[in-house]
């Protein structure tokens, strides 16, 4: 017996060496690819030479602009040459044309940068190269920030590997390196004037929050509202940012942040007598399931149909009817998403079933609006959620039913 304890306590030791190893060449590939990406952006263009002249086509379903833009991007392209024109919506307006003729220029490292006019100043050099590099440089950047999420997501299993289970860890690291591999692979681009790794990054935090609390609502721990909050922030952030998804921007301002504090003070006052680190949960009655559903279809269709009528621009989504069919599933998630927040509150079970419909709902709405990486969060909530239903199922059926009180 003594023999296997020890075995098993040099594994752990061996393990967390080689974490501790991983961590370190994490935080270097991160440190490495940020400061490469950097000195590209900032390096100077050089002497241009001029090369010819090629006709490029506008880009109209691109566009959607009113008066409230300042700044109206026109984008011109002729195969794989792009030409991006800034104009003043007054420009705008006037600008009745569908293709444009561009002169080409190249730098002393190869690099093509397109002009609508000869002769460009030394200002208009410097933006257009600057935007080049910064799309080019794009991928080093994305590496940058997915590899440091990775590096905190290897460091939390570190931290607090006696809290979880070695298959917990890998589904965590999985889903990590998941999205990070799909984030260097499908990079976001600008919106709204915010650049697409500011987007990114957004969108593997809120990847890396989440998960985190998912594993920690299976485990049954009331500090997996602690993350949550810092879940909610993110997600406000990115509903500004993006100009999308009120609905649940609102929702989570309203609903969420508070439900999270007072599922916290519940949870905290219904531990499990056997274990501290366990909060006691229940199962839902049949005919409270059918109010639920009521409830959502109701708001879904009263919400959708308020939201769809308001006039909000975004540079986010350029197509009039996508955008009301994302509001309306955004309406329903958000329901479906209310309806989650009180099962977790009073610890019922079917909170999972509502994870299920609530990440398929979210994953139709990543698909339309091309946010690729926030697929693998969907990923992790159904492998997560199937694991957290079948770990509540087995607690509640090896307890009494009458312990499992409400408040």
């Amino acid at each position: 017996m003594e023999n296997k304890k020890k075995f098993h306590l040099d594994l752990s030791k061996k393990s967390i060496k080689a974490g501790l190893v991983i961590l370190v060449l994490l935080i270097l590939g991160s440190l490495v690819s940020g400061i490469m990406g950097a000195k590209e952006l900032h390096s100077a263009p050089g002497s241009l030479t001029y090369q010819n002249t090629l006709e490029m086509e506008r880009q109209r379903d691109l566009e959607d602009y009113d008066e409230d833009n300042t700044v109206c991007d026109v984008t011109f392209t002729a195969g794989d040459d792009k030409m991006i024109k800034s104009y003043s919506y007054a420009e705008y307006e006037d600008l009745d044309v569908d293709s444009i003729t561009a002169y080409e220029y190249e730098t002393e490292k190869g690099t093509k940068l397109f002009f609508d006019h000869k002769d460009p100043s030394q200002d208009e050099i410097a933006d257009a190269y600057t935007l080049v590099m910064a799309e080019k440089t794009m991928p080093l950047f994305n590496a940058c920030s997915s590899l440091a999420i990775l590096s905190v997501s290897l460091l939390v299993m570190l931290v607090w590997g006696q809290f979880f289970t070695t298959y917990e860890k890998s589904w965590f690291l999985s889903i990590m390196t998941l999205a990070t591999i799909v984030s260097v692979a499908f990079p976001e681009e600008s919106a709204n004037g915010v650049n697409g790794i500011v987007i990114m990054l957004l969108y593997l935090l809120d990847t890396f929050l989440n998960i985190l609390c998912e594993l920690l609502i299976s485990k049954q721990s009331k500090y997996n509202f602690l993350v949550s909050v810092a879940v909610e922030i993110t997600e406000i952030v990115m509903c500004i940012v993006l100009m999308y998804r009120f609905a649940t921007m609102v929702t989570t301002l309203f609903f969420w942040l508070p439900i999270d504090i007072l599922s916290y003070i519940n949870w905290s006052r219904h531990q499990d007598d056997e274990d501290d680190d366990l909060t006691m949960v229940r199962r839902l009655k049949g005919w409270q399931e059918v109010l639920v559903i009521i409830s959502i279809v109701v708001f879904t269709l009263v919400v959708g149909y308020f939201i769809s009528g308001l006039d909000i621009k975004t540079d986010f989504i350029h197509n009039q009817t996508l955008e009301t069919a994302i509001i309306y599933l955004d309406a329903c998630a958000s329901a479906v998403g209310i309806a989650n927040g009180l099962f977790i509150f009073f610890r019922f079970r079917e909170q999972w079933i509502a994870w299920y419909i609530d990440a398929a709902l979210e994953a139709i709405i990543n698909i339309l609006s091309g946010q690729y990486v926030l697929l693998v969060l969907k990923l992790g909530y159904f492998t997560n959620t199937t694991y957290g239903y079948i770990k509540w199922t087995k607690y509640i059926k090896s307890h009494k039913e009458e312990k499992l009180t409400v408040f």
